[in-house]
């Protein structure tokens, strides 16, 4: 059978029972496979929560108020993942997240719509379509469209939104009905179990799918192409778009950014570009003022160490780099010398690199890295490696200088050792 939410979409509340109620774990997004949370898979009798299927994120909502977290289909059940146990058999009430579901609708019919008029007025199918979390975006299959081609195809798009035609879903109960045919479908999943349910948008297309739809072009509000790119294969382009409330979200925003940039810059939205061109040009010349001064600077520092008597050199620069500090080691050319060196923000990440001696850096310099949370090897003859925490240098340094302290002491009482067996 259709599940409830397949049948009307705009159903927010709804009553049923529990078939089943299984532990399970849920890999969470954003973290280690090994990161898993336990819980429950619950199967119910019917549901208005839409499991993912047809390009479309799955819903969020409610079960007797216990939040359900991640939705998919398995056959013909709606699998639902909970954190608390729910009794198998009893009846329970369901509440759908309706701002995510009518979003999700929006945005599904629109991609409906405008892949319809798309292959309708420039002969393009669409291959694939993404609903993303802020925008989406349609696979067709055609190596590009003009910035007229795509405003042409959004004042249709919208003229259909504006005409209020109906969108009706319709059941075929044998998925081998020859009339099936005659609908636009990229194929069935393998697994696909009950009826075949078929969108019909009246007029302009028709369709298998499984998602939730509005039930009027009306109800999308409106639709705004954004931009085109190209597509991951040949002869193909991404068209972004965003429907209904999205293109409110978005005008929200590019009328913020539109204010900070007018500030930033202290000229209107008409001079934006050639004022940011502009400022971006002026700092691409500072940088590479700024990258002369510390090649200078690099130069003048290991000249200066190589004509110490001092035998360690400890030297941080928040503006350099690993050129900045190779450089350093070039000038000052002795092995024997120490150079402990780091670049980037004092009380956070950076780089490091340490030279001297092989048998002393091979010692050292992991421990150097230990000390500061981070990684290095041995490269071109120095330690070197990233640092996440070089507000712990002054701990590096002073392991550096007993360790130097030391290996001073023992050199000393060899010397000593010597002396007193001469006749």
């Amino acid at each position: 059978m259709a599940l409830a939410c397949q049948q009307n979409s705009y159903c927010k509340e709804f009553q049923t029972k529990v078939k089943s109620c299984t532990p399970a774990e849920l890999t969470v997004p954003g973290k280690s496979k090994k990161d898993k949370l336990r819980g429950y898979e619950v199967i119910l009798e019917d549901t208005i929560l839409f499991p993912e299927g047809g390009g479309q994120p799955d819903d969020r909502g409610t079960i007797n108020d216990v939040e359900v977290l991640r939705i998919t289909r398995r056959g013909a059940d709606s699998v639902n993942f909970v954190t608390k146990e729910i009794q198998p058999g009893s009846e329970v009430n369901l509440k759908v997240d309706w701002n995510r579901r009518f979003d999700h609708m929006q945005q599904h019919t629109g991609q409906h719509l405008i892949t319809a008029i798309a292959e309708k007025m420039y002969g393009c199918p669409t291959t694939s379509w993404c609903l993303g979390e802020n925008i989406s975006s349609i696979e067709l299959d055609i190596p590009s469209l003009t910035d007229k081609q795509v405003e042409d195809l959004e004042n249709e798009v919208n003229k259909r939104i504006l005409a209020s035609i109906p969108v009706t879903p319709h059941l075929y109960h044998d998925k081998d009905d020859p009339e099936l045919k005659q609908f636009r479908c990229r194929g069935l999943p393998d697994d696909h179990v009950g009826p075949v349910r078929v969108l019909i948008i009246d007029g302009i297309d028709s369709t298998l799918c499984c998602g939730t739809h509005v039930s009027n072009l009306s109800h999308l509000q409106m639709i705004k192409l954004l931009w085109t790119e190209k597509g991951k294969k040949k002869d193909r382009i991404n068209l972004m778009f965003v429907a209904g409330g999205r293109v409110l979200r978005y005008l929200g925003r590019c009328v913020k950014v539109e204010r900070s940039l007018t500030t930033l810059l202290k000229g209107p939205l008409d001079d934006h570009y050639e004022l940011a061109d502009k400022a971006v040009k002026g700092c691409k010349m500072n940088q590479k003022y700024v990258t002369s001064l510390l090649r200078d600077l690099a130069v003048f520092e290991g000249q200066k160490f190589k004509a110490d008597s001092n035998s360690f050199l400890s030297l941080h620069r928040k503006e350099g780099d690993l050129e900045f500090m190779n450089i350093i080691v070039q000038q000052v050319a002795n092995p024997e010398k120490i150079c402990f060196l780091t670049v980037g923000d004092e009380k956070g990440a950076g780089l490091f690199l340490l030279s001297g001696p092989e048998i002393f850096i091979k010692e050292v310099g992991p421990k150097v890295a230990e000390i500061l949370s981070g990684k290095g090897s041995i490269n071109r003859g120095n330690y070197q490696g990233k640092a996440n925490k070089l507000s712990q240098k002054g701990k590096a340094e002073k392991l550096i200088q007993e360790t130097l302290s030391s290996k001073d002491s023992q050199v000393k009482g060899q010397d000593n050792s010597t002396q007193e067996k001469e006749p």
